[in-house]
């Protein structure tokens, strides 16, 4: 695994709040250490605050995506990856990409090809609003019943694959972008993956999931998309 490339594409929209710690939070000198070469990508879609200044002077490299939606975004920072290896996240400091090298010393020894995470098996520690539990829930179980792969969140964003398996996935959603990433992958591609317990973080910012209409649009849009895509890939 000597110099490997490692890619980490992580979709903003004004993260102001959490885009600097996110990126700080990865543990570059333990990866370098361990043989790993670091491309990070923020993938904005044309945040109105300082998300892009914070990001580039934590030392990612941005790339504006003018088509809205955090699927585009996440496929734009796909294509421009240059790593054997993709790690997805967020950029709100909720995921802890602190455990990248435990994350990646599995995701080699067990020679897999995805490596998918779950919140809730650890707890959530109540930084989730019951409102997305609940949702999540649902869709993780109705995932199960309907495509029969024992994931339990279907909706966690972060992710560690090879590059080379995108070749072979048809990802066309947006907003339900991960669970399909998960279907295509467990399901379709029949790759060797695992899923693996995570500890949640508390948001850094406002989400935009959690008021108004936006998140129960959001959850009714991925049910949906989960029973069109068991009828047609």
């Amino acid at each position: 695994m000597s110099n490997k490339l490692i890619s980490i594409v992580i979709p903003t929209l004004n993260e102001e709040e959490g885009i600097a710690s996110t990126i700080f939070s990865i543990p570059k000198k333990k990866l370098e250490e361990a043989g790993y070469k670091l491309q990070i990508l923020v993938i904005d879609n044309n945040s109105s605050d300082k998300t892009v200044e914070l990001a580039r002077i934590a030392g990612a490299e941005v790339i504006q995506e003018s088509i809205k939606g955090v699927g585009i975004a996440t496929k734009t920072g796909f294509r421009l990856s240059a790593g054997e290896i993709v790690v997805t996240a967020d950029g709100d400091g909720t995921y802890p990409l602190e455990i990248l090298p435990e994350l990646l010393s599995k995701f080699v020894d067990c020679n897999l090809d995805f490596i998918t995470t779950d919140r809730f098996s650890l707890g959530c520690n109540g930084v989730m609003p019951l409102r997305n539990k609940i949702g999540n829930g649902v869709l993780s179980q109705t995932l199960r019943l309907l495509f029969g792969i024992p994931i339990q969140d279907s909706q966690s964003g972060m992710m560690i694959f090879k590059k080379s398996i995108l070749e072979r996935l048809q990802l066309k959603a947006d907003i339900p972008l991960s669970q399909e990433m998960k279907i295509e992958a467990c399901y379709f591609e029949k790759c060797k993956w695992m899923e693996v317990p995570i500890r949640y973080g508390k948001r850094l910012g406002e989400s935009k999931l959690t008021n108004g209409l936006a998140g129960w649009k959001a959850g009714l849009g991925n049910l949906v998309h989960l029973f069109k895509k068991r009828i047609k890939r």
